[in-house]
């Protein structure tokens, strides 16, 4: 079932549906190493385009290297439509760990690796990731890494640019050295620090993708969440999404499985309605806990 009632949004000169896929938990546990079935992760991602989903989000350093290699084998070669956005700035441990790889030798590399993993000439949107605090944005310098892109970008190896994991001073400073399309960051009903910023994005016609969708809610939030989505006879997770879509036109949506199952209840979100007093319930959660 085509999943457009979510309504679409562009990504520079890209129009994508706003309910997307991410691709990360198609890697191994940790999203480091393969998938314990690779048959089942192929089929999540072709049942995904099938279902209307043009918007892909992945990473090299997903497996490293195993998501992007999935999506070809899966995909290629890939519909007209199809938006694949991709992130680089970080690589992988051998332990698995998540190490900051911005030099101008590492992102060009990146971009490299992920035209070859993708099997594509010119990547769509390539996102910079910005380590300099792994968990939360961070103010400091990012022209020497946007610099870098801005140069791959005149190369014709990329489309357009984006930025994740960042303040608003970096997206006004980036956009003084490239056009930013879109910006990735952790908000959901219980993060709400970029309601300004996701605000001042939209009047410029600057997507917002917001990651962890239930991620560092308390149990007094995830309580409200829960009650509400029993009301809707929906999962706490589909009714999160749907506020998300709710909250500006300018928010994409990029849930993560590996279950055909569960990709079936992301993409029923599209179709959620939240009536006045659920919405007035959620509004809510984000002050809970201070409560």
């Amino acid at each position: 079932m085509p999943i457009t009632p979510s309504g679409s949004f562009t990504l520079g000169d890209l129009t994508v549906n706003r309910l997307g896929y991410g691709a990360m938990q198609l890697a191994g546990p940790g999203v480091f190493g393969p998938p314990k079935d690779v048959g089942a992760a192929l089929a999540v991602l072709r049942a995904a385009v099938a279902a209307g989903v043009n918007h892909i989000d992945t990473s090299d350093f997903y497996g490293p290297h195993v998501t992007n290699q999935l999506i070809r084998q899966a995909l290629h070669p890939y519909p007209d439509d199809l938006v694949i956005v991709t992130k680089i700035g970080a690589r992988r441990g051998a332990d698995g760990s998540w190490l900051p790889a911005f030099s101008r030798e590492d992102l060009t590399q990146a971009v490299h690796d992920n035209l070859r993993n993708l099997g594509l000439d010119v990547l769509d949107v390539v996102n910079f990731r910005c380590m300099l605090n792994v968990h939360h944005p961070v103010e400091g310098s990012l022209e020497e890494p946007l610099s870098t892109l801005a140069d791959l970008q005149r190369q014709g190896l990329i489309r357009h640019i984006g930025l994740s994991n960042v303040t608003a001073k970096q997206v006004a400073d980036g956009q003084r050295i490239a056009p930013i399309v879109c910006v990735q960051n952790q908000y959901n009903l219980a993060h709400r620090a970029d309601d300004a910023f996701i605000d001042a994005l939209a009047s410029q016609g600057v997507a917002y993708v917001p990651f962890f969708p239930l991620g560092g809610f308390t149990p007094l939030q995830s309580s409200t969440l829960s009650d509400v989505a029993a009301r809707l006879e929906a999962t706490p997770l589909q009714v999160a999404l749907a506020w998300l879509l709710r909250r500006a036109p300018n928010v994409l949506l990029i849930p993560g499985t590996s279950s055909l199952a569960h990709l079936k209840e992301n993409l029923a979100v599209a179709r959620l309605s939240l009536p006045k007093d659920a919405i007035a319930d959620l509004d809510k959660v984000a002050g809970l806990a201070q409560a």
